[in-house]
């Protein structure tokens, strides 16, 4: 099987270095990272990773804005993206659920447990232990 690739889009550089760390020893899975939603997207047309991990509040393009950019665009429309976001309220969860998102993991997230949220909210095989 293929190793999957993950991009984490996230301007705080240790959530993105967690969770790089964290994926990459729990699951074997190839990371990539974006400071920016504007870094994302550049990085989400030239590798076409198997999901993105997006942080929902970020300067100058927050990750709503940056979703629509993936939707808009025939190359990455197709990426699943899980919401990442420290907004616990149920609201808030439900309008990003209603957007389309794959799913919504919250901060801080468990770096142990990463992962296997990322493969069963996709659907992927549990990891082997």
């Amino acid at each position: 099987m293929p190793v999957k690739q993950i991009l984490v889009i996230d301007d705080e550089a240790d959530i993105r270095e967690v969770a790089q760390l964290s994926l990459e020893v729990t699951t074997g899975w190839q990371v990539l990272t974006a400071a920016s939603g504007l870094e994302g997207l550049d990085l989400a047309q030239i590798h076409h990773p198997d999901a993105i991990l997006l942080d929902v509040m970020m300067p100058e393009m927050d990750g709503l804005a940056t979703w629509q950019q993936f939707q808009h665009n025939p190359q990455t429309q197709n990426i699943p993206v899980i919401f990442l976001t420290a907004k616990v309220q149920a609201q808030e969860q439900r309008y990003y659920a209603q957007l389309g998102a794959a799913a919504i993991l919250t901060k801080p997230f468990d770096p142990t447990t990463l992962g296997d949220s990322i493969a069963e909210a996709l659907g992927w095989a549990a990891r082997p232990r």
